[in-house]
């Protein structure tokens, strides 16, 4: 018995080593991606060291060459810049971003963010598939943030896209799976991996979104708003993991209707 519970142990381990995020042929072992949108160095520093993260979003207009502070300064090496497109209104203006990023040494990471919806943030879908087509072929990696559309997401893998963003909220509400049907129907269809992007606002949000089957979850406002922000951070860590080892480990059955006794009942209920 202890060595069949050795052998399944040691399977587990080798599973856990095996699996791994993979985007545009780069390996990743964490899950968690960190937004740097309310960057600061202590939520760099915890995303990093309590959290794991290993891709953080880098806003291009933070990446400055004056004498002032530089978020470029506070990222451990090791770590991989996702530059992002935020502030674009259209395909043009985010493959101008995508262009410029990569001239500064950003690497050819980018996550598409294209918006010029003031109140709700929301991404236009249609201007995105269009930077992704023209960027993929540029030889980016391409991770475009988008509103979780069935169709949208088929145009962006046939663009050429490394994976898909959708939102779960909106950008920094902390509502989390408002759009989990929609997300759902993605993971499912959709021969990318699906990393739930925005909105998120606690770590049970984020295991759930691991449980459907999600690749990776992007944080960023709740971690930053958290009181103790180190604390949050390892508490996505664990979150993200746990929903992780469930969904590989396969979800328990769910009843419609009734109950299931979990042991007999025949012999002592009269």
């Amino acid at each position: 018995m202890e060595n069949k519970m050795e052998d399944m142990t040691r399977k587990e381990d080798m599973n856990k080593k095996e699996d791994k995020l993979i985007l545009g042929g780069h390996e990743f072992n964490s899950r968690f991606i960190l937004g740097s949108g309310k960057y600061n160095v202590n939520l760099i520093k915890a995303a990093v060291e309590q959290g794991g993260a290993e891709i953080i979003t880098l806003a291009l207009r933070r990446a400055n060459t004056e004498n002032k502070e530089n978020i470029l300064d506070f990222i451990p090496k090791g770590v991989t810049l996702l530059p992002n497109t935020s502030g674009a209104r259209n395909a043009e203006e985010a493959v101008r971003i995508a262009r410029l990023s990569r001239e500064m040494g950003c690497g050819d990471f980018v996550k598409i963010e294209i918006m010029h919806d003031a109140k709700y943030l929301l991404p236009d879908n249609y201007e995105t598939v269009k930077a992704t087509e023209i960027l993929a072929k540029e030889g980016f990696v391409v991770m475009p943030y988008m509103y979780p559309d069935l169709n949208v997401a088929r145009d962006l893998q046939n663009a050429g896209a490394a994976c898909v963003m959708p939102l779960a909220s909106p950008i920094g509400s902390n509502n989390g799976l408002s759009t989990k049907a929609f997300i759902q129907i993605l993971i499912d269809e959709i021969d990318l991996p699906i990393i739930v992007d925005a909105g998120i606002g606690k770590p049970s949000q984020a295991c759930e979104a691991m449980e459907m089957g999600a690749a990776a979850v992007m944080a960023n406002t709740a971690i930053a708003t958290a009181g103790n922000v180190p604390a949050m951070a390892e508490a996505f860590k664990k979150a993200i993991e746990a929903g992780r080892s469930a969904y590989l480990t396969g979800m328990g059955r769910v009843l419609a209707r009734g109950g299931s006794a979990s042991d007999p009942l025949t012999g002592f209920l009269r």
